[in-house]
């Protein structure tokens, strides 16, 4: 297995360390694959992840989202019964699953349904982060600001 060392980044920037946190936080997630999932573009400001749960029920699986990172986790119950596999390949096995979000995007829904959970994120800009349109006044009127009453 490869890693980088970002230690030499650390040496030549100031302020860029939680881009470096980032990177090897995207570098040890890559290890692993289990289990498997897609991120899909729905809307200009929403998205959609879906993870493969085949085999998971809702109360085997808790999402969580704390300071910006979206964490999904599996954890199989105890089986009791005394079943014998000839084979098995079905992988039922534990699973921790991180994704880093932007800022302001805030998920919306969780759904399982067919083996899929489907989780929705919508991207949410603050009022004072949105473009706002400024009218050059001339002369005989004051300028007016979009989204401000006129005085």
């Amino acid at each position: 297995m490869r890693t980088i060392d970002f230690s030499p980044l650390y040496r030549s920037v100031v302020g860029f360390d939680r881009l470096a946190a980032l990177l090897e936080t995207a570098s040890a997630d890559a290890a692993t694959g289990y289990p498997p999932y897609n991120i899909e573009r729905t809307d200009e400001n929403a998205y959609r992840i879906e993870i493969a749960v085949a085999g998971f029920r809702p109360d085997e699986l808790n999402i969580e989202v704390k300071e910006n990172l979206l964490t999904v986790q599996g954890r199989k119950a105890a089986n009791d019964d005394q079943r014998r596999f000839l084979h098995r390949g079905l992988a039922e096995r534990d699973f921790d699953r991180r994704f880093q979000l932007a800022d302001y995007v805030v998920v919306t829904e969780a759904k399982l349904a067919d083996g899929l959970l489907q989780i929705s994120l919508k991207r949410e800009l603050p009022e004072a982060l949105k473009p706002r349109r400024i009218e050059i006044a001339t002369p005989d009127q004051s300028p007016l600001i979009e989204g401000e009453k006129a005085a």
